[in-house]
């Protein structure tokens, strides 16, 4: 038997195996009655046992995943693969594809973005509502997108946590996040994709 008192030479102290005696403290309470302090120190106990315990038996954030698959943690445990929009909802083009028919394709998608890709199908770049406005001018429509694509774009793999991809969604303030393996898009993340299964940022 296993006890958390603060009675070190209380019953329940000597019947235990292991007695994990607190200390005596006056209770917070302003009569000094009601449980405040004490209780404080039993939970801080219990979650220093639970955080041994989770780094001793090596639990991941997959094993949380699998015995906690519900509510907002569960959501932030999700795997990207899991929520991302693939094959024909991808917004992508070849880098010379020219930004008329770039545009029909963003608008289509409705995915606030179009991913550029080589010939050997490697996420290049990326355009943006934002490279859009930048490069605004008459002659938009005939340039191809590799003229106004920014490159090296942020990305994440199908095996990240959904929580991750949101943390480097904001950190990177974007709305948007390609999914890549071996440096091809096999998937499009939307911020609202995360938000409406109610992935929180840790």
């Amino acid at each position: 038997m296993i006890s958390i008192t603060s009675g070190v030479a209380s019953t329940l102290a000597k019947a235990s195996t292991v007695a994990l005696c607190l200390p005596k403290c006056d209770e917070a309470c302003p009569n000094g009655l009601a449980p405040t302090t004490s209780t404080t120190m039993q939970l801080t106990m219990g979650d220093a046992l639970a955080t041994t315990l989770l780094d001793r038996r090596g639990f991941t954030p997959s094993d949380f995943q699998t015995f906690h698959p519900g509510g907002k943690l569960g959501a932030g445990l999700k795997k990207v693969r899991d929520i991302m929009h693939t094959d024909k909802d991808l917004p992508l083009a070849r880098k010379e594809t020219k930004m008329s028919e770039a545009l029909v394709i963003m608008t289509d998608k409705a995915m606030g973005c179009l991913g550029v890709v080589n010939a050997t199908g490697d996420l290049i770049g990326v355009i943006t509502d934002g490279d859009l406005r930048r490069h605004m001018s008459e002659n938009l429509l005939g340039m191809s997108v590799e003229d106004i694509m920014t490159r090296d774009p942020k990305t994440i793999g199908p095996d990240d946590l959904a929580s991750a991809a949101l943390k480097l969604i904001n950190a990177s303030a974007i709305t948007s996040l390609f999914v890549v393996e071996d440096k091809k898009p096999t998937g499009i993340l939307h911020l609202h994709d995360l938000y409406r299964i109610g992935v929180v940022e840790g």
